[in-house]
């Protein structure tokens, strides 16, 4: 196996999964549509490096390094960098300057490289300085809530909060859950009415844009090394 990849969940509101990947070889694993930014460390042949990822609206390629290790912490949805607007990460990274084994600067201070275990220590001492904020609002909508200002006010603070459309995250996550849905197997058929896609046809553009993989593949566990998770439990 090429890329050993692990994502677990967190009990952190302000964290979605904690991920690690170690590369045996060099790899090349598809990357999938994601609603969350992210921070990852990681590290190959001696040399440390940190960056901010950014939510992906589409599937892709990403090359990865023989004998690398990495760790990341995605974000939950709501959640942002003071110093970097949403938008301007969507579907791009930022490099972190000065990254070593032990620290990384970020919002002009220097703090501790997590470990996978160390995650939500490292998240609450920034949330605990300000350099990772919450909109409150977008935290009610998700909860299905209906604050007391207007639609475009929703969708102006949506989108500022998490670079996304109310309707991007949605098509975004549901592609992931059906996923997830088929990798288990799940007949297509279900996995079409329960997530509520108007046919098989419906679903297969969405994978092929979102997931970058066919129902076929996802059901067989054929493609390649793939950016998710598909042993997590899922809910109807």
């Amino acid at each position: 196996m090429a890329l050993r990849f692990e994502t677990r969940a967190s009990d952190s509101l302000w964290v979605d999964t904690v991920w690690t990947c170690t590369s045996e070889q060099v790899a090349e694993m598809t990357s999938v549509a994601a609603v969350c930014w992210g921070l990852v460390f990681w590290e190959r042949e001696g040399t440390a490096y940190a960056s901010i990822t950014g939510p992906e609206t589409r599937t892709g390629t990403a090359p990865v390094p023989e004998g690398a290790t990495f760790v990341g912490i995605e974000f939950a949805v709501g959640t942002s960098l003071r110093a970097v607007p949403m938008p301007a990460l969507v579907d791009r990274g930022v490099e972190l300057p000065d990254a070593t084994h032990r620290s990384f600067r970020l919002d002009g201070i220097r703090w501790e490289t997590p470990g996978p275990d160390d995650a939500e220590a490292l998240v609450d001492r920034l949330v605990r300085s300000g350099a990772v904020v919450r909109d409150p609002l977008v935290t009610e909508v998700r909860r299905g809530r209906h604050p007391a200002v207007s639609e475009r006010t929703v969708e102006r603070r949506f989108r500022a909060a998490t670079g996304l459309t109310q309707g991007a995250v949605r098509q975004i996550e549901r592609a992931r859950k059906a996923s997830a849905l088929l990798a288990a197997g799940v007949p297509v058929a279900d996995v079409v009415s329960r997530i509520e896609y108007f046919d098989e046809p419906h679903l297969a553009r969405a994978l092929r844009r979102y997931v970058g993989r066919t129902a076929r593949q996802l059901r067989k566990g054929t493609g390649g090394a793939i950016a998710l998770d598909l042993d997590q439990p899922t809910t109807s």
